[in-house]
């Protein structure tokens, strides 16, 4: 079992490695030269000008010196397996990237004319088609920027298609215990009101209780199919049902769409809208903050519902429309996060039918593997332990020690190997959630289960200590971390 072995050390701030006078260029002095260049200063508006700001002062070296030690000191999917649970870190090919990252789509312009960019709006427009066949859906805007804005936009377009069919009294969303936390949020923020629907003890919603809960208020449902416990939902056509049986619209949440590629599809289960996250299923390195990409699909009765613009094909060429007659209006600006969604067409194009179809494959294969290969004793299942899981499995650490799945998780950074995702779902104990995808090898399989075996036999034994020994950081007091909070500005 191979162990952390990187040099670990204590990163300054770069404002805390500034001295004055030190810089990393030298500026013309001859006024014959500076007399040929205009002042920069004087190309902003005085009104805009920030004045004199003080920024760390350093030489060209050492700047480069500390952004590689933090670089360094960063985890990455290059580094080693990165399986947070409903994340989907996975590897992503760097033909995606070379793609991307070309000069015809650095140096295009959301403000050039469109008869100049037809070749990216023809890619989306194929892009929009790719996603309806995935999906079953009927239409796709592009424009909505991740996974979150795509939900508010599909409960926003459900409120108007209500409002817009006289049913302003439908102000409720169900939303399942289970699920994501931006789902009850969402929601809440399009003025809904949040009607949970429990779990039963298998981990999965029933139509009877989805029932229960539906009335003639009930706007629709956010359903997460696989669900955050990793199982599929055997009831989600029956679930669809009650809620179009109560007048209800139901909307698909992708986080977890990697399980279902190529072998199942949201519109064929009965949903009406769906979005899906670009930036994690297709091919775009998921994490830091963004860039994402979350484009939402409807069926036909939605289509014009979608936010703005949307790409359409012409006789004169591609374009941007934003005219459609229901639209809740743009969300974000232009046709979105333009080279997230050139990353997944080519991801797309690469991979066909058959190797989309593949990809859930492994990814079930994988968490299913990594599953059976952990001590059952240690890590027992949380809920339907009969069940074969899809794209994660979920575990709880067994043992009545206080903040057991936090001490695993930091244990394993001194493997230098990245934890799963903890304590969620919220309705789990102790929980880890494991997502290894398709990209993994079996050996890393085998040694990911292997650490967190041996890890779990020092916390029974006693012997585990504090945790982790080798990183950069400590365990930290993640409470006071965020409350209270305190800023301080270094200069």
């Amino acid at each position: 079992m191979r162990r952390f072995s990187q040099a670990v050390w204590d990163e300054p701030l770069i404002s805390e490695l500034s001295r004055p006078g030190r810089v990393g260029m030298s500026i013309p002095s001859d006024p014959k030269i500076l007399s040929r260049y205009r002042d920069p200063a004087s190309l902003v508006p005085e009104s805009v000008r920030r004045g004199s700001v003080k920024l760390p002062e350093l030489s060209e070296l050492q700047v480069l010196r500390h952004f590689n030690r933090l670089s360094q000191m960063n985890f990455s999917v290059e580094l080693g397996m990165y399986p947070l649970g409903s994340c989907t870190m996975k590897y992503n090919p760097k033909v995606s990237e070379m793609v991307s990252a070309s000069d015809s789509m650095k140096n295009a312009h959301p403000l050039q004319p469109g008869e100049t960019v037809q070749g990216l709006l023809s890619i989306f427009y194929e892009l929009e088609g790719f996603l309806c066949e995935v999906t079953g859906m009927h239409r796709f805007t592009l424009s909505t920027a991740a996974g979150a804005q795509g939900e508010l936009a599909g409960v926003l377009m459900i409120r108007k298609y209500h409002r817009d069919h006289g049913q302003d009294k439908r102000d409720e969303i169900i939303v399942p215990d289970s699920a994501h936390g931006t789902n009850p949020a969402s929601a809440a923020m399009a003025g809904f009101k949040v009607v949970k629907v429990a779990s039963d003890s298998s981990g999965q919603v029933r139509a009877r209780s989805v029932r229960d809960v539906c009335s003639e208020k009930t706007a629709g449902m956010m359903f997460t199919v696989p669900n955050t416990l990793g199982l599929f939902e055997s009831e989600v056509a029956e679930v669809c049902q009650a809620v179009h049986d109560a007048g209800g619209l139901m909307y698909y949440d992708g986080a977890n769409m990697n399980a279902l590629l190529g072998r199942a599809r949201p519109g064929d289960m009965g949903f009406d809208v769906v979005h899906l996250n670009l930036h994690k299923t297709f091919a775009t390195p998921h994490g830091g903050g963004g860039p994402g990409a979350g484009p939402v699909g409807v069926t036909r009765k939605l289509a014009d519902y979608l936010p703005v613009p949307v790409v359409v094909k012409s006789k004169r060429g591609y374009a941007l429309d934003y005219g459609l007659k229901h639209t809740i209006g743009p969300l974000k600006g232009f046709v979105g996060n333009s080279a997230v969604l050139l990353r997944a067409y080519v991801y797309i194009r690469l991979l066909g039918a058959s190797g989309l179809a593949d990809v859930s494959s492994l990814a079930v294969l994988a968490a299913n593997y990594l599953w059976k290969s952990l001590d059952p004793e240690a890590f027992p299942a949380s809920h339907g332990s009969g069940l074969r899981r899809k794209h994660e499995t979920v575990v709880s650490v067994n043992s009545e020690l206080p903040g057991a799945a936090l001490t695993v998780a930091k244990a394993i950074l001194d493997y230098g190997m990245h934890a799963p995702t903890v304590y969620f779902p919220l309705i789990v104990h102790e929980a880890l959630m494991i997502e290894p995808t398709e990209s993994e090898p079996v050996e890393m399989l085998d040694e990911y289960a292997a650490a967190l075996n041996e890890i779990y036999r020092g916390l029974k034994e006693g012997t585990l200590g504090a945790v982790p020994k080798h990183a950069s950081v400590g365990k930290v007091d993640e409470v006071k971390a965020s409350h209270p909070l305190t800023l301080r500005v270094h200069w």
